[in-house]
């Protein structure tokens, strides 16, 4: 049996999650966007999920279903006001990809470093968020090392300077805080423990964005197409779940945080040690090779970064801005944990890695 231990790239599918997703798969099968009764019904399951999924997000905001956090992310940069672009060198593929797009179609981009620790330095965030700047884009809790960014403070630059903050909380949300400050936030449901296919993007009221998809003008003319109510439901229930376990998630995080951090002393912690989110463990070690090692721990699944850019053969991005070499990063994998890992578990997945890692480093 595997142990898994990829909590970044997806969660386990809760129980809950999947039961609300049955009905709408089976019998309640109408386009929620009908207007007979059988329509309206499914309609209804689609409000109830959208409204416990706001439960979690700033007041004084709609919320858009997308397919996925990626389309939400480009929804929001591609549908942004005229002007400039900053963000993050450690941001993720769907920003960076897509800011960069927008660089070729003629904006002016900015693209902040971040110091051995992984944060951003908020002097130099300040001298780059200036009057012509449209947008800041960053990403409160990031994927491959864990690092909390200072989203409230750069949305308060983004707003000195005239500029929409755009906070991509797919890793953070329902379990790090999200600043009130923000103007649109991007959330996926299979990082909490929801079905694939499905994401969301938040607005505060009276953001205004150009689609970037035409069609039926569904959720208020921004993202055309047929929702899928099972997705929907899923994704509520899954969010509704993690308001409700927070207290337990985050305490059992903790625990295995605590453990992991022992059963791990050999190897050095990439990113801060005091801002990020304790379920996300990412180690270097000398000698180690990446790749190598996830092929010895065939029955241990972790990663060496984002799932997206997997085999790529590419050092990873994050760890090149932290200024690790490339041996550093190609010795460096990413350990995940959450609501269904057990300590046990950790500790013989442990075992296993180390054993491994004893064998090919010095």
């Amino acid at each position: 049996m595997t142990i898994y231990l990829d909590y970044q790239a997806t969660t386990p599918l809760a129980p809950e999650a999947f039961d609300a997703m049955v009905p709408l798969l089976r019998d309640q099968f109408a386009n929620p966007h009908s207007p007979h009764r059988l329509g309206r019904a499914v309609t209804a399951q689609v409000e109830i999920a959208r409204a416990e999924i706001l439960k979690l997000l700033p007041e004084g905001g709609r919320l858009l279903f997308t397919s996925g956090a990626t389309e939400a992310l480009n929804m929001a940069i591609q549908g942004a006001p005229p002007g400039g672009i900053v963000t993050i060198a450690t941001e993720h593929a769907a920003v960076l990809d897509t800011v960069e797009a927008q660089g070729r179609a003629g904006r002016d981009i900015t693209i902040l470093p971040v110091g051995t620790d992984g944060l951003v330095d908020l002097d130099e965030a300040a001298r780059a968020i200036r009057p012509g700047v449209a947008l800041v884009a960053a990403m409160l809790v990031n994927n491959e090392i864990g690092v909390i960014q200072p989203i409230a403070e750069l949305a308060d630059l983004a707003h000195r300077a005239g500029a929409l903050f755009l906070c991509d909380a797919v890793q953070g949300y329902g379990r790090v805080p999200i600043p009130d400050s923000c103007d649109m936030i991007a959330i996926s449901a299979h990082k909490i423990h929801g079905p694939k296919g499905i994401g969301a993007l938040w607005l505060r009221d009276g953001v205004t964005l150009t689609p970037i998809i035409h069609g039926g003008g569904q959720e208020g003319g921004l993202r055309s197409g047929t929702l899928s109510p099972a997705l929907c439901a899923g994704f509520g229930a899954a969010a509704r779940l993690m308001r409700e376990r927070a207290e337990t998630d985050g305490a059992h995080v903790e625990s295995l945080w605590t453990a992991a951090r022992a059963l791990f002393s050999r190897w050095t912690l990439n990113g801060s040690a005091d801002r990020r989110y304790h379920g996300n463990l990412n180690l270097r070690r000398a000698g180690v090779d990446g790749a190598r090692l996830l092929s010895d721990c065939r029955n241990v699944a972790f990663s060496l970064g984002s799932a997206c850019a997997s085999g790529s053969g590419r050092p990873s991005h994050v760890l090149r801005a932290l200024g690790l070499s490339d041996a550093e990063a190609r010795g460096s994998v990413r350990i995940g944990f959450g609501r269904y890992t057990t300590l046990a578990e950790l500790e013989d997945a442990a075992g296993i890695v180390n054993e491994a890692a004893e064998r090919s480093a010095p």
